[in-house]
């Protein structure tokens, strides 16, 4: 009998590694090129997800393992805060060439997204001397104790508490759940009252440092926040004295058709935070923020041994110049155009679609119970996942019921590629709901 390496596989992780660590997608990964993923047994599959959002420069770009190779013949580690090196240096150039906060901006670097969410907190409340900070329903970000405490999404958090104080949340503008007849620009203007009466309620806005929102929330269904909440959020800000914090930890590095998300609202935060593809799979992560607020942190409080090791830097430096010579930010406007418009096609398939929405490669469908319902469908969505998933097409869900599905793929993808991939997900409609008549 011939031997199934991937359930082997899976038995020996089972007794190894711990169960708190979550399996999204039942697959495995002996190598991957561009967007497609070739299994322990030698079977491809189109991948969609992207290492959740990690790979907008695709699989192992020639460039990029190139620049690992080259800079670990040279230096490993050394600690930035020991022995500086330029590859650090040149990043953070480079980082607020293309993502400038203001008329002058400054970058630490970090390991992971979380860091940046944690460093970014530590930044804005040394800056305003203030402890309170608001986040958002549906956030995410991150696992740490800080990002647990402003992440919404409570299966996250089970029996991890006690959480971090002065964290107060209040509902994320999300128009098409809550929009109650009223056009975006009013219903914005509706959710800013909101806040307003939020702080003379339950925290001063006196004592509030930070103000953190994702623009377009990630693992909580790719919800987008109209722009004119952001003006007036920003207007709120400054009016109090403070820190508009922007989570562009999944939204970065092209997804969104720019560079960041923030460019979409022509609006600056003070702080924002960084990480996912910014070097195609290492670990590395940053703080970008303009250079008033960065320098408010007093020296040795933020930092760490690891952050900015000189081979992601390398890898880093050299995804960007993959971005900018195959223009990746007019990609994902293409190929996110594609996925859009083929999504609500399928709308016309099937009445267990409410919602198909995005920005640029960042692109999501929303399963409902049917016409005109707002209730989540969860189980349709499983079912879908799976089935493509059957299909070599692997697919990630979001949202607080798991009733989204998110198009996180390399921005390399081929149009052939799509195009499978979007026949595939047809066909499975198709037969799920034929299923249900």
């Amino acid at each position: 009998m011939e031997k199934n390496i991937n359930a082997d596989l899976l038995e020996r992780r089972k007794k190894v590694v711990s169960n708190g660590v979550g399996i999204f997608v039942n697959t495995t990964a002996e190598s991957a090129k561009g967007a497609i993923i070739t299994d322990v047994e030698g079977d491809e599959y189109i991948d969609l997800g992207g290492g959740i959002g990690v790979l907008n420069a695709g699989h192992c770009p020639p460039k990029v393992v190139e620049a690992i190779k080259q800079q670990a013949d040279k230096l490993l580690h050394s600690c930035f805060h020991v022995s500086m090196y330029e590859g650090y240096i040149k990043l953070c150039e480079k980082l607020v060439e293309i993502l400038p906060h203001g008329e002058s901006t400054k970058v630490m670097l970090t390991n992971t997204g979380v860091e940046s969410v944690e460093n970014a907190i530590k930044i804005a409340r040394q800056a305003t001397k203030r402890p309170a900070v608001i986040c958002f329903s549906d956030a995410f970000h991150g696992r740490t104790l800080m990002g647990m405490s402003l992440t919404s999404k409570v299966n996250y958090k089970m029996n991890c508490g006690p959480f971090a104080p002065e964290i107060y949340r209040i509902d994320y503008p999300n128009f098409y759940k809550r929009d109650n007849e009223l056009n975006e620009d009013d219903f914005s203007v509706q959710e800013i009252k909101k806040l307003k009466k939020f702080v003379r309620n339950y925290v001063d806005a006196k004592s509030v440092a930070a103000i953190v929102i994702e623009l377009v929330q990630g693992e909580g269904g790719f919800n987008i926040a109209p722009k004119k909440y952001i003006e007036l959020l920003r207007d709120f800000c400054d009016k109090h004295g403070i820190m508009l914090i922007f989570d562009e930890v999944q939204t970065g590095f092209c997804r969104t058709g720019k560079w960041g998300a923030y460019e979409h609202y022509g609006i600056n935060p003070d702080l924002s935070t960084w990480a996912k593809s910014m070097g195609s799979g290492l670990p590395i992560g940053c703080v970008i923020g303009k250079a008033e607020v960065m320098d408010a942190a007093e020296p040795g409080t933020i930092g760490g041994t690891y952050l900015g090791n000189p081979v992601c830097c390398a890898a880093a430096l050299a995804t960007i110049e993959v971005m900018e010579e195959e223009k990746l930010n007019e990609r994902a406007d293409k190929i996110g155009k594609i996925f859009m418009d083929r999504f609500k096609e399928f709308q016309k398939i099937t009445p267990f679609i409410g919602d198909v929405r995005g920005i640029g490669a960042m692109v999501a469908i929303e399963f409902v119970k049917g016409p005109n319902s707002k209730i989540a469908n969860a189980k349709f969505c499983s079912a879908f996942v799976k089935k493509c998933l059957e299909k070599k097409v692997i697919l990630l869900k979001a949202g607080k019921a798991k009733n989204v599905v998110r198009v996180l793929s390399p921005i390399v993808i081929t149009e052939s590629e799509i195009e499978k991939a979007l026949q595939i997900m047809e066909e499975t409609l198709k037969e799920l709901t034929k299923g249900l008549e």
